[in-house]
């Protein structure tokens, strides 16, 4: 049987004049106890020991519990409060030292402390409460929150630590000086929650912490969303980011499974996984990345599937040796690349489709920089579709190239692999080598390219064979400077341009070509202007005139030393170095430029007589 206490600080029948005094009374009758308080501020320090209930009978904030010092409650047994304003100041306010507590409908004020501390051991339910300036700590506790309010705490406003295991459910965190909720060493899950105005970030998961985060929204956050270090797991599903530094941070081994979240206008990244962080992304959003949308770095290693990137800068970069596996990517109308592989970093992409973005794939750096690119269409992009340089290794397999400038370019001393690849209506040209590059085709087709279909250039290396070159504006085949290759089992049809303009250096192995082969094969450059040095003769500092030199004569070098001394003063060294390359001719090199332009204007007229485009 639940016995009853009635607090009434101006007195009345059978009340007690503060809620200590019913403690008491309910401790000395033993058994459950129900003490109901009138609206009043008291200052008290509540200790509450065994089946008790604390219920304000007034409205919201009617009666308060505010001790000048120390704990506000201080709770061991079951406990349950109802409908009070707890206050304190440098401390814990509500204390669970030991059995279960429950606030229901009450509100806590923690001005420089902890607004509720559940110990080791202990079980705190919190329902429909408010919690100010302070935070509710679970250390190594099992909790319940649903429906509360967090507000404005001065770190983390949710503290789930030292094996903890807490649900938070409908609630709401905004103001937070650190962490919204931060679960560390301990099991916590958020589910339809909203957290806003973190400045760190909104939830972090640390020290091998497992977080499940379910139809949460996080907006208006200065860091992270999310974040998972120190070797975290979890599961996030249906979260909606907006306006955050960076949407999911994935650091220091942690590795969560993140499916169906949306991050838009995140002001740096969308996803950002680094330092051998890794992490599974399956069907997520990324919209208007200020930065880039997905980013792997330092290491990290990430696998994404099914995501969606559109607007923003660059769609997805993977940089500083880090890697990741990407299938099913959609990116869209960025302002910059689509796919970045840089810094000796690894990665794959499959079933990828890039839509308007000015360019498609860009590799570059030392021989430890991969990428491998299967089944993709990249179209209406505004550069190349895919582009290598530096040392950097691309392999293209079934890549579809549509509407843009350049299908496929690789320059420096990278390497590219094309197979069973497609390159239509681009106004440059199809596939191009340049510099000392190596560029390696098989089942190759570029249709309707404004300018040529293949180009090797510089010093570059050009192998292709079983493909086709159709309707190409200016040449389907052209090999320029000291380029060099073989074409294999290759045709080039179309009514306009050359089939081939090559310099000699390709083998032309089983050609079919209904247009002119050309072989222009380069004049050999003319020799350097001689120029002859004389170390030991005068040296000049003046205007001289009518004077004669001659060396190898001792007699008439010194009496023409000797006449030029006279002729210039005091300023003449003889023993100072002559100027060089006197002797050139200052008409050589306007010679050079005149016979380059006139070998040009010969080969566009070959080019004309052969039916191909200037």
């Amino acid at each position: 049987m639940v016995r009853k206490y009635v607090v009434a600080p101006h007195g009345g029948r059978r009340a007690h004049p503060d809620i200590s005094s019913a403690l008491r009374a309910a401790a000395d009758r033993h058994g459950p106890a129900l003490i109901e308080i009138e609206p009043g501020h008291y200052e008290e320090s509540l200790t509450v020991r065994g089946e008790v209930e604390l219920a304000g009978r007034g409205g919201p904030g009617s009666v308060v519990v505010s001790p000048p010092r120390g704990t506000a409650l201080d709770a061991f047994g079951t406990v349950r409060v109802r409908g009070l304003l707890l206050v304190g100041r440098e401390t814990d306010v509500v204390d669970c030292r030991g059995g279960t507590l429950t606030l229901d409908h009450t509100e806590v004020r923690a001005h420089g402390g902890v607004c509720v501390h559940a110990r080791r051991g202990t079980s705190v339910s919190l329902t429909d409460s408010v919690f100010r300036s302070g935070r509710t700590l679970f250390a190594g506790a099992a909790g319940y929150v649903e429906r509360c309010a967090f507000h404005d705490a001065a770190d983390n406003a949710v503290a789930v630590i030292e094996g903890a295991r807490v649900s938070v459910r409908d609630s709401r965190v905004e103001g937070s000086r650190i962490h919204g909720v931060r679960v560390s060493d301990a099991w916590a899950e958020l589910v339809g929650c909203a957290l806003t105005g973190t400045e760190k970030a909104a939830v972090m998961a640390d020290t091998r912490a497992e977080l499940t985060v379910s139809d949460c929204r996080v907006d208006s956050v200065h860091a992270e969303a999310v974040m998972f270090v120190e070797q975290s797991r979890g599961l996030v599903r249906g979260l909606r980011v907006v306006d955050a530094e960076h949407g999911i941070g994935v650091a220091s081994g942690a590795d969560p499974v993140v499916r169906d979240c949306v991050f838009a206008d995140c002001r740096d990244t969308g996803i950002n996984v680094q330092t051998t962080g890794r992490g599974t992304f399956e069907n997520c959003e990324v919209h208007h990345a200020g930065s880039v949308a997905v980013f792997s770095t330092n290491g990290g290693a990430p696998r994404v599937t099914g995501c969606r990137v559109s607007g923003g800068n660059v769609g997805v970069a993977v940089v500083d040796r880090a890697r990741g596996d990407f299938t099913g990517l959609v990116v869209e109308d960025l302002t910059g690349v689509a796919l970045r592989v840089f810094d000796e970093s690894r990665a794959v992409f499959e079933q990828v489709r890039v839509e308007r973005c000015p360019a498609g794939l860009e590799a570059r750096d030392n021989g430890g920089t991969t990428a491998r690119l299967t089944d993709a269409r990249i179209s209406g992009f505004d550069l190349a579709a895919v582009a290598v340089t530096g040392e950097a290794r691309v392999t293209l397999t079934r890549v579809a190239a549509e509407r843009g400038v350049l299908g496929f370019g690789v320059g420096e001393e990278a390497y590219l692999r094309v197979d069973d690849c497609t390159v239509s209506a681009t106004r440059a040209g199809g596939a191009v080598a340049f510099g000392r590059a190596r560029l390696v085709a098989r089942d190759l087709t570029v249709t309707g390219s404004e300018a040529f279909g293949l180009c090797g250039t510089e010093s570059a290396y050009v192998d292709v064979a079983d493909s086709r070159f159709d309707d190409c504006a200016a040449a389907g085949v052209a090999f320029d400077e000291s380029g060099g290759g073989r074409l294999v089992n290759c045709s080039v049809t179309g009514t306009r341009g050359v089939g081939v303009r090559h310099n000699g250096r390709v083998d032309l192995v089983s050609l079919q070509s209904s247009r002119p082969v050309v072989e222009r094969v380069p004049e050999p450059a003319p020799p350097p202007a001689q120029i002859v040095n004389h170390y030991h003769g005068p040296v000049f500092n003046a205007a001289v005139h009518g004077v004669h030199l001659a060396w190898n004569n001792d007699e008439i070098t010194q009496r023409i030393v000797r006449q030029v001394i006279q002729q210039a003063g005091p300023r003449a060294s003889p023993q100072a170095t002559p100027r060089a390359g006197s002797e050139a001719n200052p008409e050589a090199v306007p010679e050079v430029i005149q016979r380059v332009i006139r070998n040009h204007d010969d080969h566009d007229d070959r080019d004309d007589q052969d039916g191909a485009t200037p």
